[in-house]
């Protein structure tokens, strides 16, 4: 935990300045090293919003679920990041694998941090109500505005090699915005596949459920039971006497 703490200090720390903290990173030494303390963020800041996730249902829940988001990043990077190494290197990049690696990466790691640090606020929905459908809801939230700080950071670090270095194509940082959405579709298919990640508490507990309907109906569904959850009505308790309140 202590090296943790140290990575991620210094992680926010030169992140700080965008250009210093992209040279650092793809300089050509050293890059195992960058990759494995990146790795490292990765799986401990997703591993711990994981826990409070799955810590809805129970304690097994929380452990599969703290193993299970970290793994979902690193599979979906693992789909997905050799199509686009190879993509960007027939456009006429120079960076090398590790290098692209690393700054792909960094995006990786701030979308665990940012979820990271809303899991107080998760905890703080857990402990204060226990509506299922509004927590999946909460949880792809923050999974989204995650998500968009973290591309942020791969498009920083691309254009910085681009306009900086000149060892990236402008047409590069184009298409990685495309990338962008089919990183996003494995990603919530992956996601589907690896559910349940909160849990329900009217079912037994599962490694992984079912393959069955997908993850956007699930979040329609969710949606509405959530509106149908605040528009029905709350009928008043019958009376215990059919006398008035009159004080007696």
């Amino acid at each position: 935990m202590g090296k943790t703490r140290l990575l991620s200090l210094a992680f926010l720390r030169e992140f700080q300045n965008r250009d210093e903290f992209f040279e650092k990173l793809t300089e050509e030494q050293d890059m195992l090293g960058k990759i494995g303390n990146q790795a490292v963020l990765l799986i401990a800041f997703s591993g711990v919003y994981g826990v409070v996730m799955g810590g809805y249902n129970g304690v097994l829940q929380a452990i599969s679920s703290g193993i299970k988001v970290p793994l979902l990043f690193l599979l979906s990077l693992l789909v997905c990041f050799p199509a686009f190494f190879i993509l960007q290197h027939v456009l006429g990049s120079k960076l090398g694998l590790r290098q692209m690696l690393t700054v792909i990466l960094s995006g990786f790691v701030m979308i665990a941090l940012i979820m990271a640090a809303f899991s107080p606020i998760v905890l703080f929905f857990l402990i204060t109500g226990d509506n299922y459908s509004f927590l999946k809801l909460l949880h792809v939230a923050i999974f989204g505005i995650a998500s968009l700080f973290g591309m942020k950071t791969i498009l920083d670090g691309l254009t910085f090699c681009c306009e900086k270095r000149n060892v990236y194509p402008k047409i590069g940082v184009v298409v990685f915005r495309f990338w962008i959405l089919i990183l996003a579709f494995v990603g919530m298919q992956l996601a589907w596949n690896l559910r349940p990640f909160i849990g329900s508490r009217g079912l037994p507990f599962e490694v992984v459920r079912e393959r069955e309907g997908n993850f956007y109906l699930a979040v329609i569904q969710s949606a509405a039971d959530l509106l149908e959850a605040g528009t029905t009505p709350v009928t008043p308790p019958e009376p215990n006497s059919p006398t008035t309140d009159d004080g007696e």
